[in-house]
């Protein structure tokens, strides 16, 4: 095997891992797939969806769907919270909670927020899902944006020009609208272009520790008595990353429920459980592993100036 083997593929499992939900894609991407949908069309998908939001394989009021073209990934995750609105846009609305809410993916390794120009940033270190040193992990810049902070409809945009690896043209968007009973309604996107060196590290990734991996869209009807057959390839790699940070946002918004002191723990213990539901995608490293892990990487990330 070529010297050089190990090392892309120690590097491809970081070109897979870096947040970017929602919506928004750059022009270069297109008009096709790219804006946000705003609030009456939210609305409107809301009500699309109630058959899907209802019954469904998530165990829970959600629906995803994702889309690959030739040198962009997009996922959507569209869901009802048990929270008011005014509860979601507190929470998502302020930069500095963007962070306790991406260190719950086990790729991120540090987040911390920053002013560049005037204008507030998040600053990522993207590794590996076990323990690593800051210096090992890739930094990643994340631009915010608070577009539209209204009574009825909240849109916060993050989006990165580079990531690792080739990869570029990362962008977050979440949307949220009131609905009845004192519920949201989310959409949240995850979106990043890639070049030739991000697609080598993803066609090695699914060659090797990617293999067999798959996400959430069935492919074909299943037999009776046997499970569907699920998404591979990048479509699958889009979609379990796409689930992993919904399930932070889920796991902050459920935590707020606690005093202050404990919300670090519950959001940890929350994320991990809810990944648990779906353990053929999202099971990487056991319970304690996670959290013991994750405990290391908040105490470094508070100690950091």
């Amino acid at each position: 095997m070529p010297s050089f083997i190990p090392g892309l593929q120690r590097l491809a499992r970081y070109a897979i891992v870096l947040p970017v939900w929602l919506v928004l894609l750059v022009p270069a991407w297109g008009a096709a797939g790219g804006q946000a949908l705003g609030a009456a069309a939210l609305r409107d998908k809301h009500i699309a969806l109630a058959t899907q939001l209802a019954s469904n394989h998530f165990q829970g009021p959600l629906y995803l769907e994702s889309r690959e073209s030739a040198r962009q990934l997009e996922g959507d995750v569209y869901a009802l919270v048990e929270h008011s609105f005014a509860t979601v846009s507190a929470a998502l609305a302020e930069a500095e909670h963007w962070c306790d809410v991406l260190i719950l993916h086990l790729n991120t390794k540090y987040c911390r927020t920053a002013k560049e120009g005037g204008a507030n940033q998040l600053e990522l270190r993207i590794g590996r899902k076990h323990d690593q040193p800051l210096a090992e992990a890739s930094p990643v810049v994340f631009s915010y944006q608070r577009v539209a902070v209204d009574p009825e409809y909240l849109r916060i945009e993050l989006d990165a020009a580079d990531g690792p690896l080739g990869t570029r043209d990362y962008r977050i968007v979440l949307e949220a609208i009131p609905v009845a009973e004192g519920r949201s309604f989310i959409h949240m996107r995850y979106a990043f272009a890639y070049g030739r060196a991000g697609r080598i590290a993803m066609q090695l990734y699914l060659a090797t520790v990617g293999r067999g991996k798959v996400g959430f869209t069935p492919t074909a009807a299943a037999h009776a008595g046997e499970p569907p057959v699920l998404i591979g390839g990048v479509r699958g790699v889009v979609e379990r990353n796409t689930m992993r940070y919904y399930l932070a946002i889920e796991a902050y918004l459920d935590a707020l429920s606690v005093e202050p002191a404990r919300q670090p723990e519950q959001r940890l213990e929350g994320w991990f459980a809810r990944t648990q539901k779906y353990p053929r995608q999202l099971y990487e490293i056991d319970r304690d592993t996670y959290l013991e892990m994750k405990r290391r990487e908040l105490q470094r990330q508070q100690a950091r100036p």
